[in-house]
């Protein structure tokens, strides 16, 4: 009789137990953080404040595009979108405070490439942001001209080639900042086209153009919007944009690479990214929004004014693909030009 009272005993304990596990999974699984609450907190998102980290100080293009978007996307979603410049390092400090945000869909960066580019690839820093950021999406474009002094007399980029070839140790060109765009983009000139101009670095792009006008250098690639003033009024002498096609800003403009340099394109972009670990559902929403807005006649045509050549075309995964090439493309013309930030 014992015996078996002990069975009796031993199973309903057993039942009890197993009910008692069974409860704590159910609980486990309802508790936060949890599935069912992530859904319904991404199915209300947003439901406070965005902001976008703009790792440059305010007026730049980064800056200028992201204050048009956040304009459109806080009215369409109902919510405050604030631009936050956190500028230094070349951008990396603020690529870095995006990196170590919460993944929650309301810290994003928005910025040109130089830092996720090419900043990296100098950097002995652990950030990387193929692995600390998501890719949301490509906005944009900005392409670079090439413009001599009136001086030359050179009207081509083929007559600048030679030019170089005949007065070796005569040209110099000016670039704004020590591994910048304009920097690599004219080595990757020199190494492409065998010649060898020769570069004064700056501090920024006013003291390099004034330096470019008075004749102290002779050529510089930079950002259209920036000269497009100085070549109207025929101050300098616009021979070849950066991108493989020519620029809607300057239609008359042949790009470099038709110059018999095949491959050479140094268009800056500019692009949104989160911090990684953001849930995809919340990536591909701001990538749609985005995408959406950017098609807006007023918001094209605005962007248009300032410079841009929308593109937004990427989806997430696509971006990050094209990320990776253009890492890869500047890598190789760092490496080979044997370019150092020291």
């Amino acid at each position: 009789m014992t015996l078996l009272f002990n069975q009796l005993f031993l199973h309903i304990h057993k039942k009890m137990f197993l009910l008692t596990l069974l409860t704590l999974q159910l609980v486990a699984l309802t508790d936060s953080p949890n599935v069912a609450a992530q859904s319904s907190n991404q199915a209300n998102y947003p439901n406070k404040q965005i902001q976008f980290i703009v790792p440059f100080p305010p007026g730049g293009p980064a800056d200028v595009q992201a204050r048009i978007i956040g304009q459109k996307l806080s009215i369409r979603w109902k919510q405050p979108v604030i631009i936050e410049n956190r500028p230094g390092a070349g951008g990396g400090i603020g690529a870095e405070l995006v990196a170590r945000s919460p993944a929650d869909g309301y810290t994003f960066l928005y910025t040109t490439s130089g830092p996720i580019s090419v900043n990296p690839i100098f950097s002995n820093s652990s950030f990387d942001p193929l692995k600390n950021l998501s890719s949301v999406i490509l906005t944009s474009t900005l392409s670079s001209v090439m413009v001599v002094n009136p001086s030359l007399n050179i009207k081509s980029v083929n007559e600048l080639i030679q030019y170089a070839k005949d007065n070796p140790g005569k040209l110099n060109y000016a670039s704004s900042g020590n591994g910048s765009t304009s920097h690599l983009s004219m080595e990757q000139f020199n190494r492409l086209a065998g010649v060898q101009i020769t570069r004064i670095p700056y501090k920024g792009a006013a003291p390099a153009i004034n330096d470019l006008l008075g004749g102290n250098v002779q050529v510089m690639l930079m950002g259209l919007t920036s000269v497009l003033p100085f070549l109207e009024s025929g101050k300098l002498t616009a021979i070849g944009v950066s991108s493989l096609k020519p620029s809607p800003l300057a239609p008359k403009i042949p790009p470099i690479a038709s110059s018999g340099l095949n491959g050479f394109e140094a268009s800056n972009w500019l692009g949104v990214f989160a911090p990684t670990n953001t849930p995809v559902e919340i990536i591909n929403k701001m990538n749609t929004e985005i995408y959406a807005i950017m098609a807006l006649p007023d918001v094209k045509e605005r962007l248009f004014k300032e410079g841009f050549e929308p593109m937004p075309t990427y989806n997430p995964q696509q971006f990050k693909d094209f990320i990776q090439k253009d890492i890869a493309k500047w890598s190789k013309i760092i490496k080979e030009s044997n370019i150092t930030t020291d």
